[in-house]
């Protein structure tokens, strides 16, 4: 009955409730944008980072994070890959030999970050094929070179030209080579599009004279939040005193501290926005108060209880509160479902201004479940709390005066 009540209720005066219901609405779908674009972000970031260069995991020999030079490899080992390879989760172990060497054609020379891939299975880790924008990917015993487009303008390479390499390799010796050029690819992330060169990973291990040694293997991992229970069943059959495992946050300190960092200004913001929202609401709900006065009078002098009275109006107010986070959640889903698969790039200077400091230039949005029901839950409480005022109102009332001022 109480229940049947209050539907009632709210539907008597239908602008007071609509305004009541739309302010409830705009703050869920608000909050759950902005949250989305945050998020996505980071995910993008991340996805970024570890995707194209480093691997959610890292498996190498201890003190190389520190010193990454090709002296702390270590000899690869197919009974340490295929244990790997059978722990759940794992998808993909990906040989490296990464260093470093100075690129030159022409006249003109570029320190640059030298990958030796195996060709497969970089592939599926970085999806190096995809971002071929001219030639072609690493076939059979093909000897070459694939180049970044930001390395190869400022080289002024071009396909089948031959890059000159010179670099420091194991214990000291001295390392060269001839590379014909077989592709260009194109990274987002302007680091990494304006220094990255690969390599086969047997041609990387000959010009460095590594033989069968390794600087990492990087691992392809199911789901990002598996990274601390892999590490882990790695860190038991491994030594941990000659070797190192690390996952995705270890491996990018900087990134996960400006994410941190960028994430508290962003809560902030998203508390200020439930401030100014709240008052919006509590406005509403002063209307409401306002407006019934005379009702709340009429009804406790024919004999109605003032607890029964308070609970019909948090009942409304819930109600209200529970169709304007529905609306919310409802407006907002397909907003950000479409926006998820179709991201808001950039373009003219705004991309390149954006790009000057190492960001994608787009707006990336993030699904994550918990993004819907965090900011439905602070809403529908803070509507709950603000609730208190009217039953407050009708806890002091009294009926003479409320029907006579009304």
């Amino acid at each position: 009955m109480y229940l049947t009540l209050a539907w009632r209720n709210i539907w008597r005066n239908k602008r007071r409730s609509i305004i009541t219901m739309g302010s409830i609405t705009f703050a869920v779908f608000l909050a759950c944008v902005m949250r989305s674009m945050q998020l996505g972000s980071y995910e993008r970031m991340i996805k970024n980072a570890a995707e194209f260069y480093t691997g959610y995991i890292q498996l190498h020999k201890k003190g190389y994070w520190e010193d990454k030079t090709v002296d702390n490899s270590f000899p690869t080992s197919g009974a340490r890959v295929a244990f790997i390879d059978s722990i759940p989760g794992v998808e993909q172990v990906v040989p490296r030999v990464e260093s470093f060497a100075l690129a030159a054609y022409g006249k003109k020379t570029k320190g640059c970050l030298v990958l030796g891939v195996d060709p497969e299975k970089e592939d599926f880790l970085t999806n190096v094929r995809d971002k071929l924008v001219k030639g072609n990917y690493f076939t059979g015993n093909q000897k070459g070179t694939i180049i970044a487009e930001g390395l190869a303008e400022y080289l002024k390479v071009g396909l089948e030209d031959t890059l000159i390499l010179i670099g420091q390799g194991f214990h000291g010796a001295s390392a060269a080579g001839l590379y014909p050029v077989l592709g260009i690819v194109h990274f987002p992330v302007p680091d990494q599009n304006n220094q990255t060169l690969y390599l086969s990973l047997g041609d990387a291990q000959w010009f460095y004279g590594l033989g069968n040694r390794l600087t990492a293997l990087a691992l392809v991992v199911d789901k990002a939040k598996n990274v601390d229970r892999i590490v882990r069943d790695i860190s038991t059959r491994e030594d941990t005193t000659a070797m190192e495992v690390m996952g995705w946050r270890k491996l990018m300190p900087d990134l996960v501290q400006g994410i941190e960092i960028d994430s508290i200004s962003g809560q902030i913001m998203l508390w200020i926005l439930y401030a100014v929202i709240g008052f919006g609401m509590f406005g509403t709900f002063l209307m409401m108060t306002a407006e019934r006065m005379y009702e709340f009078g009429v009804m406790i002098s024919v004999g109605m209880k003032r607890l029964k009275m308070q609970l019909i109006v948090f009942l409304e107010i819930g109600m209200m509160a529970t169709l304007g986070v529905i609306s919310g959640i409802g407006i907002s889903l397909p907003i950000l479902i479409y926006y998820f698969h179709h991201p808001i790039y950039f373009t003219g200077k705004s991309a390149e201004a954006i790009e000057n400091f190492g960001v994608e230039p787009a707006y990336f949005f993030s699904l994550q479940p918990s993004l819907f029901y965090n900011q439905a839950w602070v809403i529908f409480f803070m509507a709950l709390i603000l609730a208190f005022y009217p039953i407050y109102v009708v806890h002091k009332l009294s009926p003479v005066e409320a029907m006579r001022n009304a």
